[in-house]
């Protein structure tokens, strides 16, 4: 029966099955222990009290009964008090001579004192069950055996003392042997049913305890919304993937909310009242729509539950799934069946996109028609498009290629910003529009310059198209840390759709459509070949004296301890540029 247990529990044999045998620290046995202590306590005092009424009354007045009933009791007390609860074994230790073997001869000597007036035999049932219920069949039947021959030893020297034939006190010693035998047996087998069913109940338990919390952590960390919602339209639980897909104003609130409380959560609402009522599973997109965002589409699938008790209506089970995720797995798996191929057909469209730019050039110089000269001019734009898709594709390729090591170095980090962020500026005419904060040391850094020439072009690029046109609408900032160095580009674009900040570095994922979608996607691959990082936040810069919030990418990368090229204290010829 265990083997078969262990063979088809999802957690296997050895999780479940190596539970420690009964010992001290266990409720249970420990709870058996006090139980028959506190007994042979409270028949000690019984003893005392019968023996000081008879003493008083005149019914006996043997002192030596006294005394036998008072030092049983007072070997009660200490038992009950000092000792420690522990299995009996299947032998005739030192603890069954503390515990039954002092209980067998107390009521022998009392059966042994009080010779025919009162009879005893039936307080020897207490330590036969001791023996059952906390030691082995061997050992019960050990004490039964004994307390036996203790019986018939008393029969037969009270038939020798009386020198007449009296069989009554032979057959009253062996159905009582008879009695303690059958005790015995059926005592310990109860106890060791219980004990085994008190077992395999530790082992259910125990994987009912590790299911629940394995459920939970699923739960918790899976990228799908996962709502539990009654028929009043309360959801009773949902997991941190759906909080976040019903707004972030509601992630922190209490376990349990209301449907019906937010006009963006009626589609989800009549989903449910609609599954609930029918009885079947129901599908549908929705879109969810808070006041002053885009709406969000939402794949929902509604599960029914059973009732979780009697009286009680069922429950939906409501699966929510962003389809922005989705589309993002999909781009990302077609990205994965570009591979080779995209490569070599980029290779293969840049030499005839390069003479289709060549030749449309030759042909506007032999152009004077205004409307012939637009469409030259058409088709030069559009070839230089198709030519920075191609680049993309191509970066795409060498930043999954490359492989850089610690001796790869770019010495003067601050300059090398500096002069890249300038030289942008200039080519874009928006030299006034970038102000600089830069920290002027001469530290190096595991970069290499042509890559980080080409994320910094991307994150610019990315801030002037959504940035205002005043003065220092963009700031680069560059700042030093014992072990790492960190660039800043903000800018002070509107703060992003939460769907969109979500798949900022997803390939193919661009809110324009003229747009190819792999400019930051590249430049976090290229980080993170050279071991930086590239994240965003939302926050907030001073301008004209004033807190402007805006976007901003950081780059963090590792210094390495190099020898610099000039004394960091010393002025660079491109310092007083910056101030």
């Amino acid at each position: 029966m265990q083997q078969e247990h262990g063979d088809h529990s999802w957690f296997g044999a050895s999780a479940l099955d190596a539970l420690p045998e009964p010992t001290e620290d266990q409720g249970d046995f420990k709870r058996l222990w006090q139980a028959f202590m506190t007994a042979r306590l409270v028949l000690g005092v019984v003893l005392v009290i019968l023996q000081i009424t008879l003493y008083v009354t005149g019914s006996a007045h043997s002192k030596t009964l006294l005394a036998v009933c008072a030092a049983y009791f007072l070997g009660t007390l200490a038992t009950r008090m000092y000792l420690r609860p522990r299995p009996l074994g299947g032998a005739f230790t030192r603890s069954w001579g503390v515990l039954i073997g002092i209980d067998v001869l107390a009521f022998s000597a009392l059966q042994w004192l009080h010779g025919n007036s009162l009879n005893y035999t039936p307080l020897f049932a207490l330590p036969v069950l001791l023996a059952s219920v906390l030691g082995s069949l061997r050992l019960a039947l050990g004490t039964a055996a004994g307390v036996t021959m203790l019986l018939l030893g008393g029969a037969v020297w009270t038939q020798i003392r009386s020198e007449q034939d009296n069989p009554a006190s032979f057959v009253q010693a062996g159905l009582s042997g008879v009695g303690y035998f059958a005790i015995a047996f059926l005592a310990n087998q109860l106890a060791t049913r219980l004990a085994n069913e008190g077992k395999r109940a530790r082992q259910s338990q125990l994987a009912a305890t590790i299911q629940r919390e394995v459920n939970e952590l699923v739960i918790e960390a899976m990228p799908e919304g996962v709502m539990i919602v009654d028929q009043g339209g309360i959801v009773r639980a949902a997991n941190p993937a759906a909080r976040q897909l019903l707004g972030d104003e509601y992630r922190l609130r209490a376990a349990v909310f209301d449907l019906k409380t937010t006009p963006a959560w009626k589609p989800l609402l009549r989903l449910c009242k609609l599954s609930l009522g029918s009885g079947q599973a129901q599908e549908a997109e929705v879109s969810l729509q808070h006041d002053g965002g885009a709406p969000l589409k939402v794949l929902a699938r509604t599960r029914l539950a059973a009732p979780q008790g009697i009286g009680e209506d069922s429950l939906c089970v409501l699966f929510l799934q962003d389809q922005r995720q989705a589309e993002a797995r999909l781009r990302t798996e077609k990205l994965a069946s570009m591979g080779r191929m995209s490569t070599a057909v980029a290779h293969e469209i840049r030499n005839p996109l390069a003479a289709i730019a060549q030749a449309n050039a030759l042909l506007a110089e032999d152009l004077s028609d205004p409307k012939q000269l637009r469409l030259t001019t058409m088709v030069g734009q559009n070839a230089k498009r198709l030519e920075k898709i191609v680049d993309d594709i191509l970066n795409v390729a060498r930043a999954r290629g490359a492989n850089f090591g610690e001796r790869d170095a770019l010495h003067g980090l601050s300059e090398a910003v500096h002069k890249i962020s300038s030289d942008w500026a200039q080519q874009h005419g928006q030299t006034g529009m970038i102000g600089f904060e830069i920290d002027p040391a001469m530290h190096s850094v595991r970069f290499d310059l042509d890559h980080l020439r080409q994320v910094m072009v991307n994150l610019l690029d990315n801030a002037h198209r959504y940035a205002s046109r005043q003065l220092e609408a963009i700031q680069i900032t560059v700042t030093y840390s014992e072990d790492f160095a960190c660039v800043s580009v903000w800018s002070d674009g509107a703060r992003m759709d939460q769907t969109v900040e979500r798949h900022l570095f997803e390939p193919f994922f661009s809110s324009e459509s003229r747009s190819s979608g792999l400019g930051l996607y590249i430049s976090r691959e290229l980080s993170e070949r050279h071991s930086a990082t590239l994240t965003y936040q939302r926050s907030s810069r001073e301008r004209d004296s004033q807190l402007h919030e805006g976007n901003e990418f950081m780059l963090t990368l590792t210094r390495l301890n190099l020898s610099t090229r000039a004394d960091s204290e010393q002025t660079t010829p491109w310092q007083a540029s910056l101030y």
